[in-house]
């Protein structure tokens, strides 16, 4: 994925470790997301910075390559509905998790490309709203 330092609820840890847990297949997306999890910084839910990307929160990024925009929410895989929704299972869903804003990331695009995507803004996060239920 990335070397960049990325910063984990302990309850999304939690949340996700159950997950992969639970998983039928343990194929490469959960190796990968095993790994970003091993490198994290873990905090509680109420010491988590707003610009960090934490489940379920709603970013704003650019592609740097043609500058479009992208508006993600970061989902588990069974909330993979709608538009702009991405699985934390997906290579950009696992690199996204733990970013502050100002980060970039290479986004292994379904192409084969790889494209370098920069974190310009946290729209929503649940922790900064109260919202610890997500």
């Amino acid at each position: 994925m990335t070397t960049t330092p990325i910063t984990v609820t302990r309850l999304d840890l939690q949340r996700l470790e159950r997950m992969l847990d639970s998983l039928d297949e343990y194929g490469p997306a959960a190796e990968a997301l095993e790994a970003e999890l091993a490198r994290a910084t873990v905090v509680g839910h109420d010491e988590i910075p707003p610009g960090v990307v934490t489940m379920n929160s709603t970013v704003r990024c650019r592609e740097e390559g043609s500058g479009k925009e992208y508006h993600l929410t970061l989902v588990y895989p069974a909330d993979v509905k709608g538009e702009g929704k991405v699985s934390i299972l997906a290579p950009v869903g696992t690199a996204l998790l733990g970013l502050t804003t100002g980060q970039t990331i290479d986004w292994p695009a379904p192409s084969g490309k790889t494209l370098k995507l920069t974190l310009l803004e946290v729209e929503y996060q649940p922790e900064a709203a109260g919202d610890f239920d997500r």
